[in-house]
């Protein structure tokens, strides 16, 4: 472990500690007149942080927040103060600055990271190929911080170039890598064409993928194509919470496909039901919902990052020692992105696990086409991709996806099937539900 003194804590202990974050933060967040204002929306202050259970009673914090205060919503220090400003994707508006102090980025950040790369198995003196972006993405600089921490050897090619990177970790002999899971898939596409065998010419140990989650049958199908032992983790985070820093898979959790709570000292991380936003019990669905109570340059209390995920069954006592840091599930999908077709509620996740498990598709690569009839969707499209390996006929595979689809979820959906290569690919977030209109 590389924090035991908290990574072994009990529930009560972790809470223990949450609870003088929260008491320490409301304490900075006083002086400032915008977090004040935010705070007095339920009749409260602050200060009112150091009471037990007055988290559950402050107000949550959504997209219109951060727009109505652009460039640099809820920013508690001087711009001087900041050293770096990260933005979110700004799929669905203008990017959203966040800066970061000092001690966000050289000290906090490093001691989040470095904790999840050791519960995933990195060690010191392992090469790693960086895979996430940079500028001004939280990713790469997050990867970043934690291998460097860990005393790796860092290479940070960020995404791109493919035959090269293909080629490179044959000759680099890179023992970790940090990327999306469909992009290491490609990669693993990619050293095939060039004549490499990414299970003997590799020397793969583990990997962290994020940007988007994938099912247990695509990454087992992942673990297959590479060397003997290597085991993928995912891990998850977001631009507001700080970064790739909320959860990771471990060797204890990999097998039930969870991940854990891992930085629950210096984030709370709340699961609620999205229609009542109260607590949900364990095995339940519910959304993410962040507070930040270490940053110092933007933080962030009861943000609904719209991620839903499943708490697990037996969230405490896991194997690892970690027995106060909860596990969940990885994340199902959003609540912005789930689909109401004809009655029924569909995530893009359960689309990817039909996918996934269909012979002759290409599980890399799909996508949903949605119409819209004023409020409800007018046609479902899944689009997949043949590949050239199998040969298997494209009017198996749509008969294959619809036949499961229909058992599954019980619906009836139209299917293309696609050559090889037609597709998108993404080398960081897969974009996975697109409108007609959008996609043409």
């Amino acid at each position: 472990m590389q924090h035991p003194e908290i990574e072994t804590l009990d529930r009560d202990g972790i809470l223990k500690v949450q609870q003088e974050g929260l008491a320490a933060m409301g304490a900075r967040l006083a002086s400032s007149q915008l977090w004040r204002d935010h705070f007095a929306q339920a009749g409260m202050k602050p200060e009112d942080l150091a009471a037990p259970d007055a988290l559950a009673n402050v107000p949550f914090m959504e997209k219109e927040n951060l727009r109505a205060h652009y460039p640099f919503p809820y920013l508690t220090v001087e711009p001087e103060q900041v050293e770096r400003f990260v933005a979110t994707s700004g799929t669905t508006g203008l990017p959203m600055m966040f800066g970061m102090t000092k001690n966000d980025l050289q000290s906090l950040l490093p001691s989040q990271m470095a904790r999840a790369l050791t519960a995933a198995g990195v060690k010191k003196g392992y090469r790693a190929y960086q895979g996430y972006g940079y500028g001004l993405w939280i990713g790469g600089p997050a990867l970043d911080a934690g291998f460097a921490a860990l005393g790796c050897t860092n290479f940070p090619i960020g995404p791109g170039r493919g035959e090269l990177a293909a080629r490179w970790l044959r000759d680099h002999q890179y023992d970790v890598a940090s990327m999306s899971p469909l992009w290491l898939m490609t990669l693993v596409q990619s050293a095939k064409q060039q004549g490499i065998n990414p299970k003997t010419d590799w020397s793969l140990k583990v990997a962290i993928l994020g940007g988007q989650s994938v099912s247990a049958e695509f990454r087992a199908q992942l673990e297959g194509e590479l060397p003997e032992g290597f085991i993928s983790h995912n891990i998850y985070g977001t631009t507001e919470a700080g970064g790739p820093i909320l959860a990771i898979s471990t060797p204890y959790t990999h097998a039930d496909d969870e991940l854990q709570l891992i930085n629950e000292d210096t984030v709370i991380v709340e699961i609620l039901d999205p229609n009542t936003m109260k607590p949900v019990s364990e095995g339940e669905v519910g959304e993410i919902v962040v507070t930040t109570i270490r940053k110092e340059a933007s933080p962030v209390v009861r943000w609904r990052t719209r991620d839903l995920v499943r708490l697990s069954s037996q969230p405490y006592d896991c194997p690892s020692g970690r027995r106060g840091m909860r596990k969940i599930g990885r994340i199902i999908g959003r609540s912005d992105d789930m689909i109401k077709f004809k009655g029924v509620i569909v995530f893009p996740s359960q689309i990817e696990d039909i996918i996934a498990g269909t012979k002759g598709a290409v599980r890399e690569a799909w996508q949903i086409y949605i119409d819209k009839e004023l409020t409800t969707i007018g046609t479902l499209t899944v689009a997949v991709e043949a590949t050239h390996a199998d040969q298997r006929p494209a009017e198996q595979i749509v008969s294959d996806i619809r036949r499961e689809t229909k058992a599954r979820l019980g619906m009836n959906i139209n299917v293309e099937c696609h050559p090889e290569g037609t597709l998108p690919r993404y080398e960081a977030k897969a974009t996975r539900v697109l409108h007609r209109a959008e996609a043409r």
